[in-house]
């Protein structure tokens, strides 16, 4: 599932292509041919993101999408072509279209339904707005595990399996630490990372988490391999030796989902 940073470089690409500009909007797979003919021809006022819901806002109406697993968009440049597969969005102008395919929601909602959304989602440390105090309150006072809470959308939105392995891991915090064992000064580390690190993933559009003296160049090591991309300390390593300590990295199924850590550098 993308994480955050990508949401959020969806929002402005959305807008560079669109805003501004009346749209046609239509649902080639018929799914969601309803809610695009209430905006077809609407011009997007706005686009933004909170975690991994992505927000275009037409007027007093605004779409709302969650790529889940499976959705992704494709943009094009010129007159849109005949769609190919399950398009369940297309957003188009003379010179440009973008297609929306497998997405978990696709739906329009009202000002007051869209805050209801933000209402129930954690702080984005892609936000202006963000509240790290919320996080914290909730986080010191949790017997849950600082991993699983890292990914608990209601605590801290956006936040996916590759930035909570490597922010813990460059922080040498355990991942299996209760939230209320930590201390305010290693929370307001992790939101600091965190928002540095997200905000380099907008940029690159990939996740890159190594300091300049675990880079392949400085090391004198084969560049990272993997259809996430970028280079990361712990993410997808398990087994081989930690970059900076040279343990094999760790892995297990925590909360669901592949944890990744370093026993020796993230000792309790």
């Amino acid at each position: 599932m993308p994480e955050g940073h990508i949401i959020h470089r969806l929002a402005g690409q959305n807008f560079r292509t669109f805003g501004g500009r009346p749209v046609r909007v239509s649902s080639p797979q018929g799914r969601f041919a309803d809610g695009a003919a209430l905006i077809d021809g609407r011009t997007l006022d706005e686009a933004e993101a909170h975690g991994k819901h992505l927000f275009l806002g037409f007027g007093d109406a605004w779409l709302h999408i969650h790529l889940g697993l499976y959705g992704g968009f494709t943009f094009g440049a010129g007159p849109a072509p005949a769609p190919v597969g399950l398009v369940r969005l297309r957003l188009a102008t003379d010179d440009a279209y973008a297609d929306l395919r497998g997405p978990t929601t696709c739906e329009l909602l009202t000002p007051a339904e869209k805050d209801a959304v933000h209402l129930r989602l954690g702080p984005d440390p892609l936000r202006a707005d963000a509240d790290a105090g919320f996080a914290w309150r909730r986080i010191s006072r949790s017997s849950t595990t600082v991993a699983a809470l890292l990914m608990d959308q209601k605590v801290l939105a956006g936040v996916g399996n590759v930035y909570r392995a490597e922010v813990l891991f460059r922080l040498g915090i355990d991942p299996h630490r209760a939230g209320r064992e930590l201390t305010r000064p290693q929370w307001d580390a992790i939101w600091a990372d965190l928002v540095a690190l997200m905000h380099d993933g907008v940029g690159a559009g990939r996740i890159d988490t190594v300091r300049p003296e675990h880079t392949p160049e400085a090391m004198g090591r084969p560049p990272r391999v993997d259809d996430h991309g970028g280079e990361v300390y712990v993410y997808r390593r398990t087994d081989q030796p930690c970059l900076v300590c040279e343990t094999p990295v760790r892995t297990e199924e925590h909360a669901a989902r592949n944890l990744f850590w370093c026993p020796s550098c993230q000792r309790r």
